[in-house]
Formats: structure tokens, sequence, C-alpha cells
């Protein structure tokens, strides 16, 4: 009855935004600007155009015994794959690119959708994140945090290939320029580890056809800022800066919501967040034989939620997209201009050099693969992985 519900619904423009207030304030939603008193059709289209990934059902279990549904614990996990989704739509598509209900959409588009569809052969499934955090501490079927989500994030994106992202996610509340600038500009593998390993991940990881990451250069940077905004209740000394961070160019909005209940919040109006909601229930949806998703069950078509930033759990995790090297030192400048103006109580701090009293940084790398399935178990790799490549050999 949930899933005949999307599918059913009209669109009609006037009315999602109804609940809306009157006012003159704008509503900044992921960068952008829009104001309620003359464009409210652009801000719906611009709020439906982010992927809204929710709970689903009757996918195939996890492990291959465990949960067929992450109904009532994979919020968090949804969550995340939201941002990174928005982030992959920047790499490939633009910020401003826009969705519309049954029209034609790109093959990137498609490509990027595969990604998180519910299967354990997508780079960004359900599966391959909820596995990927046993390594962090986390069961399956247990609730994430946000920092959790980040540190899955970046351990599966050393897999894939396609959209060949650097994710850094910063520490102790401290963003590092060098630590940043030397992990996106690496230079090319060598062909051996290249070949081996990208033959193995290629079809189990994101049915990645060809290796744009393997060329030299500014790997496209996502950065997450894993943040306590307070004790037990945010700190409204942080509001001003937070809120601040939805208004940048490069934003990718924030994780967080309340305790074992996570949202994606992607802008503000006044001192209300606007956010998309994963707790819905959907049935899980497939690819077709030509490579299309049918996507309508990926787009929010209802009024946007809203909720009071001081109702807001301190534990959050900010993102941001650069992909550019140009982007990351504008978003440098801006977090000079706008974060860090405030001599008092920062969010988060930003600074140039390593700190010499933190181990080496040492930029992320997949481990070698061999085409013999015999894999290098490093310290922050898990053993799951190794039985994953042993499945896929077998196919």
């Amino acid at each position: 009855s949930v899933l005949s519900r999307y599918e059913n619904q009209i669109t009609i423009l006037s009315d999602y935004l109804e609940e809306f207030p009157e006012t003159d304030e704008p509503v900044w939603i992921l960068g952008r600007q829009h104001h309620l008193n003359t464009d409210k059709s652009k801000l719906l289209l611009d709020i439906s155009a982010r992927l809204w990934f929710t709970y689903r059902r009757k996918f195939s279990p996890i492990g291959g015994t465990g949960p067929s549904s992450d109904a009532g614990w994979g919020c968090m996990l949804r969550c995340g794959q939201m941002m990174l989704a928005q982030a992959l739509i920047c790499r490939h598509l633009g910020r401003d690119w826009q969705w519309e209900k049954h029209k034609k959409q790109p093959e990137e588009y498609h490509r990027i959708l595969r990604c998180f569809l519910d299967r354990k052969d997508c780079c960004y499934s359900i599966h391959q994140m909820a596995q990927m955090g046993v390594g962090e501490g986390k069961s399956i079927g247990e609730w994430f945090g946000p920092n959790t989500v980040a540190q899955v994030l970046k351990k599966l994106a050393l897999f894939d290939e396609w959209n060949s992202l650097a994710v850094y996610v910063s520490m102790d509340n401290t963003v590092v320029i060098e630590d940043i600038k030397k992990m996106c500009w690496c230079p090319a593998q060598s062909s051996s580890v290249a070949h081996s390993s990208a033959h193995l991940h290629r079809s189990a990881l994101g049915q990645n056809k060809n290796t744009a990451g393997l060329c030299p250069g500014w790997k496209p940077l996502l950065l997450i800022i894993p943040l306590r905004l307070g004790i037990n209740h945010i700190n409204p000394v942080y509001i001003d800066a937070f809120k601040e961070c939805f208004k940048m160019p490069q934003s990718l909005g924030a994780l967080g919501g309340k305790p074992n209940n996570a949202y994606y919040f992607i802008g503000f109006l006044g001192n209300e967040l606007i956010y998309l909601d994963p707790h819905t229930t959907q049935s899980f949806v497939d690819s077709e034989e030509n490579g299309t998703v049918d996507d309508k069950s990926f787009h929010c078509q209802q009024a946007p939620h809203r909720m009071k930033i001081m109702n807001l759990d301190p534990s959050v995790a900010l993102g941001f997209f650069c992909k550019e090297e140009c982007d990351f030192d504008n978003w440098c400048s801006l977090v000079q201009k706008e974060i860090l103006k405030q001599q008092s109580l920062r969010m988060f701090e930003l600074v140039q050099k390593h700190p010499p009293h933190w181990p080496p940084f040492i930029p992320p790398s997949k481990p070698e693969v061999t085409t013999t399935g015999a894999e290098l178990i490093e310290s922050t790799d898990k053993l799951f992985e190794l039985e994953e490549e042993f499945e896929i050999l077998s196919v």
C-alpha cells in the first residue's frame, strides 16, 4: 500500500509548498538560494531532484542469512547513501541537474542509481554498508551513528573506480588542508595493480567498466566532518555557523537527527532545517535488463519535512563535495570567512599543516588483489571482504 501510494502520486507543484510559512526569508538548499514568494516551483524541483533512499524490504538477505529489510535500523545508512549520491550527482551531472518524472535521464544517472541498489554486488548497497560496519564495531541490524557511516563510506569508496572519489573524514573536529591535497593529488596506480584489482572488483562493486580513477590528477573530494555540537542538546553558539554550511556551493548537507532516528538535512528556512526522511518502507527495486532503473520511488515528491534546529541531536556530520582543487580552495576561503570568524567556540578547525603530535597521514589505498582470490589483509580491512571475493570468483 505504501508503494502504490507513491506510484499513484500526482505532481501538483502548488500544493506541495502550502506548508511553508508566508515569509520573505530565503530558503537555502545545498548551496542554492530560493525565494518562496517568487520561485516556489523551482524550490520543489530542487528538493525532488535529490535521490531519496528509504527503508526497503524483500531484498536478498544480507550476508546470505541476515535480514532482508532494513526497516527500523538502516535509517542512518540510507542518509549516508543520500549524501554520497548527491556527491555523485554533482560529479557526473552537476549541481544544477534537475529530475523530471517520466523524462528520460542520461546513462550516468542510472549508473549512479545502480551503485545504491539493494544487492550485494552494488558498491554502496545496504549489504556492503552493513557488512563493512561490522569492522567498525556494528553488528548487522544495529543502528549506526554519523561518524560510523562516514568511516564505512570512506572504506567502500576505495573499491569504486568509476566514481574515483577521495573520501576524507576529519579527526578531532580538525580538517587538515595538507592531508587532503596529499590524498587528492594521487599518482596513477601501477598497471599490474590496476589490472588485477579492477578485474575483480568491476562486477562486484558498481558494475564499473572503465577505470576513470586510474588517471593522475585531482581526485574529486568527498569531505565529511563528524561533529559534536553540544552535550545533550545543540549549543546555540553553533547555529549560525551550522546554517552557513548549507549556503556553501560545495554543500552536501548534513547527517543527523534524533537518537536512533536519522535524517538527511539538505537546507534551512530561518531556524528550521529541511530534511529528507528515510523512514518509509518500500519494496526492493532492481535494474532492468537494459540497465535503467525504475526511479519513481527514489525521489520524494511529498512536502519537505522541517524541524527546529534546537531539536537536533548534537551528533552530526557535515558533507562537502569539491570536484576540482579550486572548489576546495574556495571552500577553505569560505570556512575562514564564515565559520572561523568567530573567536569564541568554533564548530571545527581548519589548519594548513598536519599536526605534529598526530600519527603520520597515509592516504588510504585499496589492498592489492590477485586473480587467484588471495588478498592482502591490512589492519583496516575486514575478513568479510575476502569472503566476498571468493563468492565472486565462484560465480
